[in-house]
């Protein structure tokens, strides 16, 4: 007999018979938890209503804390704690009406036994769709068997028949016609360069900075090396405290320069005298300082395309990121030179800069960069995040909406762009974004992603459509009003699949002058994609 104490096995509870079990991942920031937890609460009571009306029984996997003030799991620790009390065969249900950090939950998640379903109310006011999605991408990457539902309150005769099946079968197929993979293509003028130029990225390399992996707990946005490096993309580790410390030398006067050429670009800033509340100018000149710096810290690493996760290091150190990201993403920017000043940082090109350091739009957006560029067209790309949309005059037009951080050639140059304080709630220290309506016109979107251990990507068309300055206003004040946003239709992709085929919160979108270029040059980007050896896949009414 052993003399050391072992550990005592924990048996799992039992399931009740016809009972799901519920769990609520939410944000790290306590303010935002206690801001979004009534929203929270509705979707619960609307979506316990629904499976109350069929038969079944509710029982949530975690108590609302009396303390906090709120009943979201918070953190990875409280996660595994709140998963060892949930039966492992239980049908369980990811219920989200907000923003939610995938990895408070993905541990738990990955063990689980029983049917999954992730569900969110379909509302810009808080982004529970945005958070779905990525706990769709997370667990698609991890190979955890899934199913979703959206509904606004899980009254309608499409949730409530999803949810039907779901509880008597375990899973929800929704239509995803409008996928197909990419034909063989005959050479042309077209795939000879997209061919050309994935087997110049292989034979001379790239290199991603990458400002700390992980933000704000996507999973899905981490790429292994392994899936990257045979594309020719390497990742340069670098520290946000490294991009502190190199602002901390920006000399006032170049920060200064900065602001005073947005200035003279005709950029609007919406400037006040509460730092707690307002924009104002020292939160300005800091973020200038972190755009010289990046520059500085990329030309030190011979960097191709950077990453600044900023949430959540950089939020209780510094202001907002996205302002330095949008000059960077952008052809005409402020110019910055070396240290020593002897010459001008990537002079007349943008530095593509990945948001929210997702290494998905790393690779979409160095390849977009590339074929853009070679195809003479202006080569500012962005992230969107898939925010949430409505019909409108017998269209769905889709609101795409980041933190402030779009190219200001998207919303028609910097006299047509402004910028607002960031919301105190994610943002304590403020600074300002780069904003506007993105214009109308053309565009290519696209996703990289991680599916059964090889990275695929998503190819679609879209235009930008100009709505009404009062509905632009409406769909604003429906979401997060001081970011920027891109009123979207989708070529042969509704709504619903969609939200059903999309692995990830952000999409990659790119401009083209007209619609055959934009055709052309998606037939170059799948040429690229598919000789790189990614898996390439058409979404909706792609000529190809």
């Amino acid at each position: 007999m052993t003399r050391y104490i072992l550990p005592v096995p924990v048996e799992p509870p039992t399931a009740p018979p016809r009972t799901v079990y519920t769990v609520a991942s939410g944000d790290l920031r306590l303010n935002a938890n206690v801001t979004c937890w009534p929203t929270q609460r509705q979707l619960e009571e609307d979506f316990t209503a629904a499976v109350t009306a069929l038969g079944w029984h509710v029982r949530r996997g975690h108590d609302v804390d009396a303390v906090t003030g709120h009943g979201f799991i918070d953190s990875q620790r409280a996660g595994i704690e709140v998963f060892r009390r949930i039966p492992l065969d239980a049908p369980l249900i990811v219920v989200e009406a907000v923003w939610q950090y995938s990895h408070h939950v993905l541990a738990g998640l990955r063990a689980h036994r029983g049917p999954i379903l992730l569900v969110a109310n379909w509302s810009g006011q808080y982004p529970g769709l945005v958070g779905l999605l990525n706990l769709a991408g997370s667990l698609t990457k991890a190979g955890v068997r899934y199913s979703t539902l959206w509904s606004e309150d899980f009254t309608d005769e499409w949730a409530r028949d999803g949810l039907k099946r779901w509880l008597e079968t375990g899973e929800v197929v929704h239509d995803e016609s409008h996928v197909r993979p990419l034909p063989a293509l005959p050479p042309d003028p077209e795939v000879e360069l997209g061919m050309a130029l994935a087997r110049q990225l292989v034979s001379e390399r790239a290199i991603v900075g990458v400002f700390d992996e992980g933000c704000m707990g996507m999973y899905n946005a981490i790429i292994d090396d392994e899936l990257l490096n045979p594309l020719g993309i390497f990742k340069e580790r670098l520290s946000q405290s490294a991009l502190v410390a190199e602002m901390a030398r920006v000399p006032d006067t170049e920060a200064r320069a900065v602001l005073a050429w947005l200035d003279e670009a005709g950029m609007t800033f919406h400037i006040g005298v509460d730092e707690a509340t307002e924009l104002t100018h020292a939160q300005l000149l800091s973020q200038c300082r972190m755009y010289v710096a990046a520059l500085r810290i990329a030309d030190d690493y011979g960097l191709d395309a950077v990453g600044i996760q900023y949430q959540q290091g950089l939020k209780d150190t510094v202001p907002a990121s996205d302002l330095a990201e949008g000059l960077l993403n952008n052809v005409a920017r402020p110019p910055v030179t070396s240290r020593d000043g002897s010459r001008e940082l990537y002079p007349g090109v943008p530095l593509p800069h990945f948001n929210e350091v997702d290494e998905g739009v790393a690779v979409d957006s160095l390849i977009t960069n590339r074929i853009w560029t070679a195809m003479g067209l202006d080569p500012a790309t962005t992230l969107h995040d898939i925010r949430w949309g409505e019909q409108y005059d017998s269209r769905f037009v889709w609101v795409f909406e980041i933190s402030g951080s779009v190219p200001a050639s998207h919303n028609g140059g910097y006299d047509r762009s402004y910028s607002m304080r960031q919301p105190p709630m994610y943002f304590p220290l403020g600074g300002g974004t780069l904003s506007g309506v993105s214009k109308p016109g053309e565009i290519v979107w696209s996703r990289v992603f991680v599916m059964d251990g090889a990275l695929h990507v998503d190819l679609g068309r879209g235009t930008v459509v100009d709505l009404p300055a009062a509905e632009t206003q409406r769909r604003l004040d429906a979401t997060t009003p001081q970011w920027p946003i891109m009123h979207a239709v989708l070529h042969g992709v509704g709504r619903d699949q969609l939200m059903a085929r999309h692995k990830a919160n952000h999409v990659n979108v790119v401009y083209a002058p007209d619609a055959p270029t934009a055709d052309r040059a998606l037939r170059v980007k799948a040429a690229f994609f598919a000789e790189l050896g990614v898996r390439v896949y058409l979404c909706g009414d792609v000529r190809i």
